[in-house]
């Protein structure tokens, strides 16, 4: 690069020597000779100054102006390359014109015309093939240098073009990279709604469990359903009304004989009411335990009637056994495991109808209801049993004193058999020790 400027202002020089010895030739008489000046080959030749960017710049944008301004150079270097050329061919005919001067100027006066000290070209070949030589290989050395500087202008080109390769192999792979992460959110995404899923199903399962176990505290809480057993629980009926009541949920199969045993504590007078009753269609009153007002407490079976020396309205626990047999209508009463009475000809050889209603704490006049609030039964009942056979007063006694635990082979009283209305609740139950203590 500055080797071509030096040899552009030798040429410019000639030129102007050239160009000046023309014109003295023009205005000179015939006979005058050329003067040309050589310049120094290691003159430097400043480069065009290279205007400074307003900032800091990217590569890429650098890189173009680099460009932009070798191509401008390249432009500029090739017009001055054609004025060269112009030059170099006049001069080459002025030459020319020298070698073909008549002699009437001889050595003598070229030798003193060489020899003016400010008009000689100093140490320029006197030769003029050897002037030509040299500017040959002058053209031919701005030649190659002109190749060169194409040559770094196209690999400049190419270094250009490489940042936006980059750039775009770069943008393909960040577009990699972002759908890559697309996707991985995507699946994260679906990852996390499955979880919520999940969750929210355990959490509604957690949950039911938990309202679940809640509702049986409460319950432990109120006493209900709290008991150690099934059977450890009391009916509790604290109002004389006409729908304060407990149902069995198992009816009675056609029976030729039962015993009946219930532990009960009244807490209303006259009269117990009814502790209980069992209606079929056809005759509410086919089985029925009551006492009404001042009356003694009867035992009806197919509404028939006999009265029982039983007396439990003192507001204590006593257990009541009755069992009744078809065969001479034959019954006996017990009370605290002690044989009260015993008679017969109640409904004798009349067989209990099945598929009744068992009702507990009210006397019914249709099946299952229009119950009398007169006829109820206020206080509590437990252990409520019924067998299809006459058992042995040793049983009964032994039931009663708390020795033996014998649940109904037809009517067993456990929880899930008793279902209360009206406001009647269970309770757990005192023991059959307290119970005993009580009488």
């Amino acid at each position: 690069a500055g080797m071509l400027p030096v040899v552009a202002g030798l040429l410019l020089a000639v030129a102007a020597g050239g160009r000046g010895a023309a014109a003295e030739q023009e205005q000179s008489p015939p006979g005058s000779r050329f003067v040309c000046t050589s310049l120094p080959l290691d003159a430097g030749c400043p480069l065009p100054p290279v205007p400074m960017q307003g900032g800091a710049l990217p590569p890429e944008e650098e890189l173009k102006a680099a460009v932009l301004q070798l191509r401008e150079t390249v432009l500029q270097q090739k017009e001055t390359i054609g004025s060269q050329r112009e030059a170099i061919r006049e001069l080459t005919g002025k030459l020319s014109r020298c070698e073909s001067a008549d002699g009437r100027a001889g050595a003598g006066t070229w030798k003193k015309e060489l020899g003016k000290g400010k008009d000689t070209m100093g140490d320029l070949p006197r030769d003029p093939a050897q002037v030509i030589d040299q500017l040959s290989r002058t053209m031919q050395s701005l030649k190659d240098r002109l190749e060169s500087l194409e040559h770094q202008l196209r690999a400049n080109v190419s270094y250009a073009a490489l940042p936006n390769d980059l750039r775009e192999m770069l943008q393909r792979r960040l577009g990699d990279l972002e759908r890559q992460l697309l996707s991985k959110v995507a699946e994260l995404e679906d990852e996390k709604t499955l979880l919520h899923n999940e969750t929210s199903a355990h959490r509604q399962k957690t949950e039911t469990a938990l309202n679940a176990l809640l509702e049986r505290v409460s319950e432990l809480e109120k006493g209900n359903s709290a008991f150690k057993s099934p059977d450890e629980f009391k009916v509790s009926l604290p109002l004389r009304t006409n729908y304060l009541y407990g149902k069995m949920k198992k009816t009675l199969p056609e029976l030729y004989a039962f015993t009946v045993c219930l532990w009960l504590r009244s807490s209303a007078s006259p009269g117990i009411g009814t502790p209980f009753s069992y209606a079929v269609p056809g005759q509410a009153n086919e089985i029925v335990l009551i006492e009404w007002g001042n009356n003694p407490i009867e035992l009806l079976i197919n509404d028939k009637v006999a009265q029982l020396p039983l007396f439990i309205s003192d507001g204590k626990w006593h257990h009541i056994c009755i069992t009744w047999t078809t065969r001479d209508g034959m019954w006996e009463a017990f009370q605290d495991g002690e044989k009260l009475g015993t008679g017969e000809n109640l409904a004798p050889w009349h067989p209990i109808k099945p598929g009744g209603v068992l009702i507990l704490g009210q006397e019914q006049d249709t099946v299952g209801g229009r119950f009398d609030a007169t006829q109820a039964f206020v206080g509590e009942m437990s252990q409520f049993n019924i067998w299809d056979r006459v058992l042995k007063a040793e049983d009964i006694t032994n039931i009663a004193n708390c020795s033996t635990n014998m649940p109904g082979n037809i009517i067993p009283w456990v929880d899930n058999n008793v279902d209360v209305f009206g406001g009647a609740t269970k309770w757990p139950v005192e023991t059959c020790e307290e119970r005993l203590l009580d009488l």
